[in-house]
């Protein structure tokens, strides 16, 4: 039996494979949060991997608010980078693979046409910086690892633009969204029945993917996608600009056929992924 760690048990990713695992008997999972594990002490890492045998490490811990990211750089870097090296290190000394999610932020958004695996990071945030150096430490520290770039990431777990959207829905009769920005909706359940297969498959093609729901929206198209599945009456409305401390990519679509070639596997649309999406 294949046995399984997924850190960042709590968050809205790590709760999608969670909600995954009894379809899955012939793998046991074993999911610790923040407080079980902390990834940003090489200690901590080091002793849990000693007392604890597996065979993967699914890393869903991470530090993704965007906006405080600007003012928190240093953590931002400790949970996204050094937590990150702490992790591929002790799957290298334990013979684990690392399966790792990182994010279209590694781009600067000024493409025209969906980034591949072999277009040249360029952050414009400290988020995204982050997620890069953590990328980058990986391929210094260990060679089975799967890093799989995922976008606009949403789920009925958690805060995110999803549940935000509904909560705000049923609280306001009018919500103002940006155009600005053009990226691919993702819903995390689909990210975890990916990576599922993948580990059920035996599957050691190891190294950096795109890995998204397919089409592309704004977050203006997504929000009004969002409230029109809801069945509710509040109106949406688009503007060019809503301020953020955070620079943004303009456009952060990402490339799907090196992952669709190599593994044999398409994703949904994202609009059909929304419409089956139950609100909790």
């Amino acid at each position: 039996m294949k046995k399984v760690l997924v850190t960042g048990a709590d968050g809205q990713l790590g709760k999608c494979f969670r909600a995954e695992q009894s379809a899955y008997p012939n793998i046991a999972f074993y999911f610790v949060n923040k407080t079980e594990l902390d990834i940003s002490s090489p200690v901590a890492v080091q002793a849990f991997f000693l007392e604890n045998k597996f065979d993967y490490c699914i890393n869903c811990a991470a530090y993704t608010d965007v906006e405080t990211a600007e003012e928190a750089q240093e953590q931002a870097f400790l949970v996204n980078a050094i937590g990150v090296e702490n992790l591929a290190k002790c799957c290298r000394q334990n013979n684990l693979t690392l399966i790792h999610f990182s994010t279209d932020y590694v781009f600067d958004g000024t493409a025209k046409q969906p980034y591949s695996e072999a277009d040249i990071p360029n952050p414009i945030n400290v988020y995204g910086a982050s997620k890069l150096k953590g990328e980058n430490l990986i391929k210094e520290q260990l060679a089975t690892y799967f890093i799989f770039r995922i976008s606009w990431l949403y789920s009925s777990y958690n805060k995110n633009f999803y549940t935000s959207i509904l909560n705000l829905a049923n609280t306001h009769k009018t919500l103002n969204i940006t155009t600005e920005q053009t990226g691919t909706p993702t819903n995390a359940t689909d990210v975890a029945k990916m990576v599922l297969k993948l580990i059920a498959k035996n599957n050691t093609k190891y190294g950096v993917y795109h890995y998204t729901n397919k089409g592309q929206a704004t977050w203006f198209t997504f929000a009004k996608e969002i409230v029109k599945n809801a069945g509710l009456t509040t109106k949406v409305n688009p503007v060019d600009y809503y301020p953020t401390k955070a620079k943004r990519p303009v456009f952060s679509v990402l490339d799907l056929t090196k992952f669709e070639k190599t593994f044999q596997e398409t994703s949904p649309l994202w609009e059909d992924s929304l419409r089956n999406l139950q609100p909790k």
